[in-house]
Order: structure tokens, then sequence, then C-alpha cells
């Protein structure tokens, strides 16, 4: 039986996320592919790199035929955007698994941490109430960043994953962000040599939530 894995990932117009995200539950039988709908921004992209190069599609040639992978990105997005658009695409999709990556845009533009902490609560219960499984990906801020803020941001992902009993990638740059030769030249975006090196920090943690016969790891 094929599944679907919605990733609800959203294009950062000047900063990277996915925050094509990917959402999931426990799988549920369809018909056709499986989907994992991802919300999430330009981390989730592919930004300023061959498409065929994200970790995105990358993680659809992992996954097989078994799954369907489809790529909510939009560039620029926030939390209020991925709210808004994620009713449609939980009908569209009907996804065993949903990634959600998203908060950068938030947290670049100032938005109140209280705002985007409820948008990502209320994306979670839509999802889960639609039966997918959702998989919370967390992003960081730059480090000139005031410290206070950052970590009440960092905070924001892990309070979420725990309230919800949530998988939760840490940090989508992780080995990345820190390494200047996998970035590119905005020092935002990860280089195409980086896109194994992202999908692996997510495929530890979305690897546990596939049911083993449907497992390519």
């Amino acid at each position: 039986m094929l599944r679907s894995l919605y990733l609800i990932f959203c294009l950062l117009g000047f900063l990277p996320v996915m925050n094509t995200v990917v959402m999931a539950g426990e799988a549920t039988p369809m018909a056709g592919n499986p989907h994992h709908p991802g919300v999430g921004d330009s981390l989730s992209a592919a930004y300023g790199i061959p498409v065929e190069k994200g970790w995105v599609n990358l993680l659809q040639e992992k996954l097989g035929k078994q799954y369907t992978v489809v790529n909510g990105s939009i560039s620029g997005e926030t939390t209020a955007g991925g709210l808004t658009r994620l009713p449609d695409a939980l009908k569209t999709h009907k996804p065993a698994y949903m990634l959600l990556e998203l908060g950068a845009n938030d947290g670049l533009r100032g938005i109140a941490l209280d705002e985007m902490r409820a948008n990502l609560e209320q994306m979670i219960k839509l999802a889960q109430a639609a039966d997918a499984k959702v998989v919370l990906i967390g992003i960081k801020l730059p480090p000139n960043y005031e410290p206070a803020f950052n970590a009440k941001f960092d905070a924001a992902y892990v309070e979420l994953a725990q309230q919800h009993s949530l998988p939760l990638v840490p940090f989508l740059l992780e080995g990345v962000a820190d390494n200047w030769d996998l970035m590119q030249a905005d020092g935002l975006h990860p280089t195409a040599e980086a896109e194994p090196k992202v999908l692996e920090n997510v495929w530890k943690v979305l690897e546990v939530e596939l049911p083993a016969p449907h497992n390519n790891g």
C-alpha cells in the first residue's frame, strides 16, 4: 500500500525553512502513493541550487515509489502563511506524515514568538486531526540576534514537541550552518554539497517513524 508524505516547507525569502516541513502520524492505508507533505521555507525549497539536488528531492529518492513526497514550500513563508494554506493541503493530499519546518521567517521579521508558536501549534492540531503524523523540524536564527530571544525561539520547538509528543529534528542545518564551505555566499542557505547532510539530519528522526516494511533505510 503506497503512502503519502506531505512536507510543509516554506521558501525563506532571505533566510532558509522546513520549513518544508514534513508532517506525520501513524501511516494510514490509502489508494495510490502515501503522501508526505511538507510545510517550509527556502531551506526546504533548494534555494540557489538545482531542485534535484535539494534534500527534499533526495528524500523522495530514498523513500522510493512507496511514498510520494509533496513539497509545499513558498518563498518568504511565515507560520501565518503556512497555517492559511494547510487545510487545503491536508484535504488535497491526505498525508500519512507531515514534516513541519517553519518559523525562520517569523524570527527574522521580529514576529512575536507567542504568535509563531500558536500558529505552529494550530498546524500540528490540524494535521493530527487529519490523521497525519507530524515530524517537527527545528531551525535556529543567526547568532547575531539577541541571545535571550534566540533561546526562547529554540525552546518553542522543544516545548511543542514535548507537549504534543512529536518527533523533533532539533536543527535542520546541524553540522552545516557552522561550516562556511557548506553554505552559499549569503551565509544563510546550504550548498548542493550540503544537502545530503541536511537529509541525514531529517532521516535519522523520520526513519524511526516509518513502518518497518516500508523503511528503505
